[in-house]
């Protein structure tokens, strides 16, 4: 009965209920490939321009490049897309597109390579790279 008694409390009163709120960047333009046939549906097939991280999760400078890109990706909402390919994972997408090292960062517009940026960058740069690709018609 104890423990009944905790629970309600913590639940709060009959009725209310707690809401989350996120301020982090929305992920709707952001996604993880988790297969080719998603990566020809959303990359190569996308009218929009499609930002492409090819990651591995070992990868320091990886973990770093993430939350950059993700903000910037975030501030173009609307705009461009990012996809995140795990080369562990898909190793044929990552020697498809020559990725031999990571990180990488592919511009993709109409299923062609437009622009290519290797390692990790500072956020300015990166912010200047996006807008290059979003504003470029």
């Amino acid at each position: 009965m104890a423990s009944l008694q905790k629970l309600t409390i913590f639940r709060g009163p009959v009725g209310s209920f707690v809401r989350s709120i996120s301020t982090g960047v929305p992920r709707f333009d952001i996604f993880k490939v988790q297969s080719p046939e998603e990566f020809d549906e959303k990359v190569r097939k996308s009218k929009d321009p499609v930002i492409v991280d090819f990651f591995a999760t070992w990868c320091a400078p990886c973990r770093m490049l993430t939350p950059r890109i993700e903000t910037i990706i975030g501030e173009n909402a609307g705009k461009v897309k990012l996809a995140k390919v795990d080369i562990d994972e898909h190793t044929d997408l990552a020697l498809d597109y020559e990725v031999a090292s990571v990180p990488v960062l592919l511009a993709i517009r109409n299923g062609k390579v437009e622009q290519r940026l290797v390692g990790l960058q500072d956020t300015d740069k990166l912010r200047t790279w996006v807008q290059n690709v979003v504003e470029k018609k």
